[in-house]
């Protein structure tokens, strides 16, 4: 198995699961964060947040996996063959995703670039966090004119776009046993590099203490740049859409006396529409789909398209929230 030297810029959620995932099945991961007291923390083997199975993880990967502040991304860039940014998009006031964070990453790898010395081989720069649809082209254009500052000739560098698709407590099996890898990039090194690097995971071929193994094999999806993108913003838009879809149809059972646990159990078992995310509740909530799906929407909006069912989506959610106060108020007599 070829080993990499890896980069990951950002040790939040995504960004340290990454890269202690990365650093289990075999490859030199150094994880970068502005936080100085997260880094000690870090290399004490201690995580901001409680995540099953991650320190554990990071415990066996302690030989390969490092924590350094971000003062070190030169150093970082210039001897990684591929660096990760994994820092956060904020939802902006006007629901789109807020890449100052990004923005700020992406040029300070292009000064990087620009003031190291020639690289044998293009660093490849890969786009995790979440971003808006046309992003790893903006990431593109900062890097390069990070290099332009730096005074920089012939630093070469790829792009690509690499989603990721963690549920929060469950991001170490996520990572080690995805539903699919999705890379998106319109260059053929970064592909290669990228598909080298997830073999391991794509082949299943890591030891694991899981038995029976989740996975036999993982597919390795590849697209460009701008179908990666929207494969994260679709995927999460789709669930919310359906968790809204069940809350409908929960609210009207509950007015023709029908139960909604019996209704979702018998749709689930048809195949294509499958039982996960069918659970009437409170609505969707969480760091991920409130933003994602805001985002696409204003991502819509830049071109003058309207999207009713996410629309929708979104104002059943809000009002089976109301609903539930409602409720509690009715019930109880004292809010």
């Amino acid at each position: 198995m070829e080993h990499f030297s890896v980069g990951v810029v950002g040790t939040g959620y995504v960004g340290l699961a990454t890269g202690a995932c990365l650093a289990y099945v075999g490859h030199r991961v150094t994880c970068l964060d502005n936080d100085q007291e997260r880094v000690a923390s870090l290399r004490e083997g201690r995580i901001p947040f409680y995540e099953p199975g991650l320190e554990e993880l990071m415990a066996r990967s302690a030989g390969r996996l490092r924590f350094a502040g971000s003062e070190r991304l030169a150093e970082v860039a210039g001897e990684a063959d591929v660096l990760f940014v994994a820092v956060g998009t904020p939802q902006g006031g006007d629901g789109s995703a807020d890449l100052s964070n990004v923005a700020e990453v992406a040029r300070a790898i292009g000064r990087s670039l620009g003031a190291s010395t020639p690289r044998e081989f293009p660093l490849v720069v890969v786009n995790k966090s979440t971003v808006p649809v046309g992003s790893a082209y903006y990431v593109s254009t900062l890097v390069g004119d990070g290099i332009d500052e730096a005074g920089g000739e012939g630093a070469e560098f790829r792009v690509a776009s690499n989603p990721e698709f963690l549920r929060e407590g469950s991001a170490v099996h996520d990572s080690l046993f995805p539903d699919r890898v999705v890379v998106g990039t319109d260059s053929k090194e970064a592909l290669d590099v990228l598909r080298t690097l997830y073999t391991p995971i794509v082949e299943q071929s890591f030891p694991t203490e899981w038995d029976p193994r989740p996975k036999v094999a993982v597919p390795f999806v590849t697209t460009d740049l701008a179908s990666a993108e929207m494969i994260k913003y679709a995927a999460n838009a789709f669930l919310a859409t359906k968790i809204s879809f069940i809350n409908e149809v929960a609210n009207l059972c509950e007015l023709v006396g029908a139960d909604v646990s019996e209704v979702a159990y018998g749709v689930g078992l048809d195949d294509r529409v499958g039982s996960r995310f069918l659970s009437a509740g409170l609505g969707w909530g969480g760091s991920c789909f409130p933003k994602d799906v805001a985002a696409l929407r204003a991502t819509a909006r830049e071109y003058e398209h309207e999207t009713p069912l996410l629309d929708a989506a979104a104002a059943v959610n809000e009002r089976q929230r109301k609903q539930v106060i409602s409720k509690l108020q009715r019930d109880l007599h004292t809010l």
